[in-house]
């Protein structure tokens, strides 16, 4: 048995397929995934995202230590609550972790941590902190709802009172902020408009009721995936890790390289990889032909290996197959994917597939 979040028996009650997921018991999905995915596009959908980890940094120097610790620069978050996404890199350039880093006050900054890297990120900036006299607080009384889709806000605001839900409304694109007993967020990772809800544990399986009487579908980590795939978007074990560097992980745009003054963690090995040209790149793939691309399928270009698939699935808003892959930088834009021993058609595209319900490919 993993981990538990403080909605697992609720997600039992409702009939969800359980899957063990970074070491957390996870629902995967409810009905139906497919469902799920279009509830999501198409008007609002919730999920359990408690096993992601909260952590919260305060001192007198901590926005000077986060700036030594990830690759993008907080220097640039100054309107409290504005949030701001990095990798945390180790020495080699090597992507420890993908986060979200919120800037609250001078001496209080919060990060979200992926689940299934929790043990050694803490480890990670625990070793860091005393340097800078930075006190690292993980905040296991906190669970975590996302509500995404075009109409997830507004059915989400229906759980505050009238004040507060004009304060959360009121919220812009990536900025958060404590809203009664709640902080709430307006971040996600669907392609979709919504709140990220960090509140006490206590709230979470009322919250959840609340939202299901409001007609927000329960959602399972398998529309997710799919979701964040036609999105664009990356996930930490898959489409990058310790043994892959941002310029190679389609996460050049996410480090602040040329930050006057600055040396931050990994940033000597970035610098001579920049100089050098990376020798693969992270793009994204259509399938022409019919099958599904899935994870490690192999990439050729006129019957000649030249790289792998990192993460792929069946798009329920393309109805097309799609992928990330991660391919010599030379790649040319019509490549097969061999599928059982077919090589089969795709084409090169550019990220993201799908944003707000709307096709991306032309």
């Amino acid at each position: 048995m993993g981990r538990q979040t403080p909605l697992f028996h609720l997600h039992q009650e409702l009939g969800a397929r359980i899957v063990d997921f970074g070491g957390w018991d996870m629902p995967v999905q409810y009905s139906s995934q497919i469902g799920e995915h279009h509830a999501v596009r198409r008007a609002a959908g919730v999920f359990d995202v408690s096993h992601m980890c909260v952590v919260d940094l305060r001192g007198e120097r901590v926005r000077e230590f986060l700036r030594h610790l990830l690759a993008n620069d907080v220097a640039r978050l100054t309107l409290p609550g504005k949030a701001l996404y990095s990798c945390m890199l180790n020495e080699a350039g090597g992507v420890l972790d993908d986060l979200i880093a919120y800037y609250l006050t001078d001496s209080w900054f919060r990060l979200v941590v992926n689940a299934g890297t929790r043990d050694k990120d803490l480890e990670w900036i625990r070793a860091r902190a005393p340097a800078f006299a930075v006190v690292v607080e993980e905040r296991a009384d906190l669970a975590m709802l996302a509500v995404q889709g075009p109409r997830a806000r507004a059915k989400a605001a229906q759980l505050l009172g009238e004040k507060d839900a004009a304060t959360a409304l009121a919220l812009d694109v990536f900025v958060g902020r404590e809203v009664g007993p709640w902080f709430i967020a307006r971040t996600g990772y669907t392609g979709e408009d919504g709140f990220e809800i960090m509140m006490p544990a206590e709230d979470a399986v009322t919250a959840w009721r609340g939202l299901n009487a409001l007609g927000v579908a329960s959602c399972g980590l398998g529309a997710r995936d799919t979701l964040r795939l036609e999105a664009g978007m990356n996930l930490y074990g898959q489409d990058m890790d310790e043994g892959t560097h941002p310029f190679e992980s389609a996460l050049g745009w996410t480090v602040a390289l040329d930050s006057p003054g600055r040396e931050f963690v990994g940033r000597e090995a970035l610098v001579k990889i920049r100089a050098a040209g990376p020798a693969r790149k992270l793009v994204g793939l259509l399938l022409e032909d019919r099958g599904v691309l899935r994870g490690h399928q192999k990439v050729r270009v006129e019957g000649v290996a030249a790289g792998e698939i990192t993460s792929g699935t069946f798009s329920p808003t393309l109805e097309r197959s799609i992928a990330f892959a991660r391919v010599p930088s030379a790649t040319a834009l019509a490549v097969q994917v061999d599928i059982r021993g077919k090589l089969l058609g795709a084409r090169v595209v550019k990220p993201p597939f799908v944003r707000f319900g709307r096709s991306l490919l032309t």
